[in-house]
């Protein structure tokens, strides 16, 4: 994923936990952050010690940049905080694709 669309500083996640909405499924929450004149969306990414080792943990980093990926002309332009919760670990990408897709429809995080 191209740096532009990574959320990376501190700050910035503070920001979006702060002022941002949050939605949450059994395996996610998404903080969704309204930015003005942005013309891309931006995620960031947090998946806890908790949920297993880093294997584990850069696995589940990567299906969900992968379904912004496959979704990236859906999403709104805003930024996104993706917080992984424990069921993850054990699902396989069509499982967290439509629980991501729950989520951010719940979040009203697509363009009509």
């Amino acid at each position: 994923m191209k740096k532009e669309y990574r959320i990376k500083k501190n700050q910035d996640f503070q920001t979006v936990f702060k002022t941002g909405k949050s939605t949450a499924n059994r395996q996610f929450v998404v903080y969704v952050l309204q930015k003005e004149e942005q013309d891309h969306f931006r995620i960031g990414l947090s998946v806890s010690k908790k949920i297993g080792n880093a294997v584990t943990r850069n696995r589940i980093k990567r299906l969900i940049r992968q379904f912004f990926l496959e979704h990236k002309m859906l999403v709104k332009e805003r930024d996104y905080v993706v917080i992984a919760r424990k069921p993850v670990a054990e699902m396989s990408y069509e499982e967290v694709k439509k629980s991501l897709l729950h989520v951010l429809k719940l979040a009203k995080a697509f363009k009509k």
